[in-house]
């Protein structure tokens, strides 16, 4: 064999053995992010191209024709142009984008990759990129343009890596390298014809992909799971505090004088309330919105037996079909309680509202209680950890978001979208 054909040959089959552990890695996952699931379609294609042109190297040691050339070089032109595209794809749910940039960014991709697709079919009758003559492969004067779409979406995203703010030092390394080694491949594959440097720079630069930004953010999720675990358990306890304790058994009390079959229920919910905030302290995984429903109302109930006429809540429940991570909403309305309508001498009311829209669950939690200030500080204060703690817990690989309007003196308005798993 020629150098350049166990060159070729060695470098497919060490690209398909790494890609292969890489794709094994990820589908071992019991839960894939939206970015890991792109990334997989990424690996495994391109693990498929090396298989084929490694195939392709062994089959023209021994044949080749001019119909062999043509159909391969066709196909394999085409490979590296959808490579790119489910590189893109794969940026773009890695990368936090504004949806109108998001759309117009997939829309120039797909208008550029078609336009490059029917070139290459066209390429097989006018010649103007590659021929075949005698079984040999031969490049046209215009061959590098055939490489165009490659360039420019390398250059969009390294434009959109470079500039994106939510991405550290790190990721944009990662990107800007994995732009930088193929195109400078290209370059030296048209130079030293007949061996597969763009393959040979693919590995390094998938590695680096692969590395630095899927093994990193899933440290930095890990990290973020730490943190917002340690958050969750600090809210339950807070929740729990012994005077909230002291002072619901006090009101039980009262009442097996006055209203036995009362107190009866009050225990009852005492008891489940106790049980529901233990339970969420293991729970690992989402839970049905109906069951932190009944967490709500029983809380509400222990404290409208504490302050009677003071607290009045409304409910407008148009859907329960949802999941959601445990103590979420409680947390919320018992922050609209205790530091919004109590907070008032006549109390006041707490309304719970959810509804369905196309792409997001959203809950809605308003008071007219004092309201607080918006400032990040006060947030993080001991009166509102909870709402800054769940902030952070629904905006971890955006599966959720919250707003917080507040007004001081009229009250507040939490929002809450918890995202569909197939929205874009």
């Amino acid at each position: 064999m020629d150098n350049n054909v166990v060159f070729n040959i060695t470098v497919c089959l060490v690209g398909f053995v790494i890609l292969s552990v890489h794709i094994v890695n990820v589908l071992l996952k019991k839960e894939r992010r939206r970015d890991e699931n792109a990334l997989l379609s990424f690996l495994i294609f391109t693990a498929l191209h090396f298989a084929v042109y490694f195939a392709f190297s062994l089959i023209r040691v021994y044949y080749t024709s001019d119909a062999l050339i043509m159909g391969f070089y066709t196909g394999f032109y085409i490979a590296n142009n959808l490579e790119i595209f489910l590189l893109f794809l794969y940026m773009l749910n890695y990368v936090q984008l504004a949806d109108k940039t998001r759309r117009t960014l997939a829309i120039v991709n797909v208008a550029l990759f078609s336009v490059f697709v029917v070139l290459d079919f066209v390429n097989l009758f006018t010649h103007m990129f590659f021929y075949a003559e005698a079984g040999i492969y031969v490049r046209a004067p215009a061959m590098i343009a055939s490489q165009g779409y490659q360039f420019v979406m390398f250059a969009v995203v390294f434009l959109v890596a470079i500039t994106n703010k939510s991405l550290n030092v790190r990721e944009k390394t990662a990107f800007a390298i994995y732009c930088f080694l193929p195109v400078v491949a290209i370059v030296l594959q048209n130079i030293f014809k007949g061996y597969a440097i763009a393959y040979l720079s693919m590995i390094v630069a998938i590695e680096v992909l692969f590395f630095f930004l899927s093994v990193q953010r899933n440290l930095a999720l890990m990290e973020e799971e730490k943190k917002t675990r340690e958050a969750q358990i600090r809210v339950m306890f807070s929740q729990i505090q012994p005077h909230f304790i002291y002072n619901s058994l006090s009101s039980i009390s009262t009442l097996i004088h006055l209203d036995p079959d009362r107190a009866q229920q009050a225990l009852d919910d005492f008891t489940e309330y106790l049980r529901l905030n233990l339970s969420s302290l293991t729970s690992t995984s989402s839970i049905p919105f109906a069951d932190e429903l009944r967490h709500i109302e029983t809380y509400l109930s222990l404290e409208q037996i504490r302050f009677g006429d003071r607290i009045h809540v409304e409910y407008d429940i148009q859907t329960k079909d949802f999941d959601l991570p445990p103590i979420t909403i409680q947390p919320i309305v018992e922050n609209a309680v205790k530091h919004g309508i109590l907070q008032k001498l006549e109390g006041g009311t707490v309304r719970l509202k959810t509804r369905e829209e196309k792409d997001a669950y959203v809950i809605e939690v308003e008071d007219d209680g004092v309201g607080f200030s918006l400032d990040a500080s006060q947030l993080d204060s001991s009166k509102h950890f909870a709402l800054a703690s769940i902030q952070q817990r629904l905006s971890m690989d955006r599966k959720g978001s919250m707003t917080i309007e507040s007004e001081i003196g009229k009250g507040s308005k939490i929002v809450v979208r918890l995202y569909k798993r197939n929205a874009a």
